[in-house]
């Protein structure tokens, strides 16, 4: 941009109020950078004023883009545009990232083999999904006496579910909580049925054959 410029005066000031390592134009106090032109061609290390002149000629900025480097790293640039391209680099690569949910799945230490086996089979499915789970059993009252006794049914669910899943926590006691945190384990689920449903089904296809051979033998 041409100097004097209230544009680039806004600029120079956006650049100190948003991201003070990110000096452009007059703000760049180096005795000397390295250069990268605005189609990305190596310009070598030159005196900065010498980078400067090179960026006004060109109606642009010169962003100090790596202050750490020695010399450090100028580019000429179109400062709006580079800081709207890194914005949007920055917003793409958090979409990309996975969120992992923590979910918590909560149990009384009375809790029945028909809801246990409820609470296992949801939990299945949050971890298949790569959701880590979160296991909390509450004690009330006298049950806070015996809570040791209720680290079987914790451990009883790890086994249940190592087939899609390893133990990140290992059951530990906080205050009337009993927690165990399990992860989803790609290593034991590889995108199919999990071992304890193709187990299932080979008995049931075995059971097939055996009726297969008993129909074939009373014939």
């Amino acid at each position: 941009m041409v100097p004097g410029c209230p544009q680039r005066a806004n600029r120079e000031e956006t650049a100190i109020n948003n991201n003070n390592d990110l000096f452009i134009n007059e703000q760049i106090r180096d005795r000397e950078v390295r250069v990268i032109g605005e189609d990305g061609e190596q310009l070598g290390v030159m005196p900065t004023s010498e980078a400067l002149k090179l960026a006004q000629e060109a109606e642009l900025d010169l962003v100090k883009i790596a202050p750490t480097a020695n010399p450090p790293v100028c580019r000429i640039v179109d400062y709006g545009k580079y800081k709207y391209d890194q914005l949007r680099k920055a917003k793409e690569a958090k979409k990309k990232q996975k969120i992992v949910d923590v979910k918590e799945i909560r149990m009384s230490p009375n809790i029945d083999t028909n809801d246990l086996n409820t609470k296992i089979n949801a939990a299945r499915k949050f971890l298949i999904k790569g959701n880590r789970v979160k296991f909390t059993i509450r004690f009330r009252g006298r049950e806070m006496a015996h809570m040791g006794a209720s680290v079987h049914i914790l451990t009883d669910i790890a086994e249940q579910l190592k087939d899609v899943a390893v133990m990140e926590k290992e059951p530990r006691t906080e205050g009337r909580f009993m927690n165990m945190i399990m992860a989803f384990n790609a290593a034991a689920y590889k995108g199919g049925k999990t071992h304890a449903e193709k187990n299932e089904d080979e008995q049931s296809r075995s059971q097939e054959v055996q009726g297969d051979g008993d129909r074939q033998t009373d014939a």
